[in-house]
């Protein structure tokens, strides 16, 4: 592929549907509504970022900066699509957010896995080693509390780092 028929940006208001379509077809991720992802290609455009190719959104990370810790980003999401799989581009489109002045304060990365997603393990275990930062893992939502048809959630809190 290319290098110039990716384009990594932020998301504005007509990215909502591809997102969707995007998030739908990388299970086991939860799937949102249209207008979840409108809002956070809007409200959260400084914190959430869009990698497109040949102009169709292949990959989206979504977060923010968390009100009662200024100094840590939440990662909420993270999906890449079938051609941008296997070369990193999750990573990268973590450092791109993290790199923006939106999170110059942000000291600590937080993030829910459930205890069986081994891809998002083995990606979180891999940026703390690369930023040489502590990884704290604890369950923040129990399945009882998720509805019992769905695993715990597991925070993951990283950090701190520069």
């Amino acid at each position: 592929m290319p290098s110039e028929n990716l384009k990594i940006r932020k998301p504005n208001a007509n990215d909502g549907v591809a997102i969707h379509q995007l998030i739908e077809n990388c299970p086991p991720l939860d799937l949102n509504s249209t207008y979840l992802y409108l809002l956070q290609s809007t409200h959260f455009a400084e914190t959430c970022v869009v990698a497109e190719v040949n102009g169709k959104v292949a990959a989206f990370l979504s977060g923010y900066i968390k009100p009662d810790s200024p100094n840590t980003f939440f990662l909420w999401q993270v999906a890449v699509g079938d051609v941008l799989r296997g070369k990193g581009m999750a990573k990268q489109l973590m450092n791109e957010v993290l790199k923006r002045t939106a999170c110059n304060n942000v000291e600590f990365l937080e993030t829910t896995i459930t205890p069986d997603n081994q891809a998002s393990w083995a990606l979180f275990r891999g940026f703390a080693k690369e930023r040489n930062a502590q990884l704290v893992d604890t369950v923040l939502f129990t399945s009882q509390q998720l509805g019992n048809d769905h695993e715990p959630e597991i925070l993951v809190k990283i950090g701190p780092f520069q």
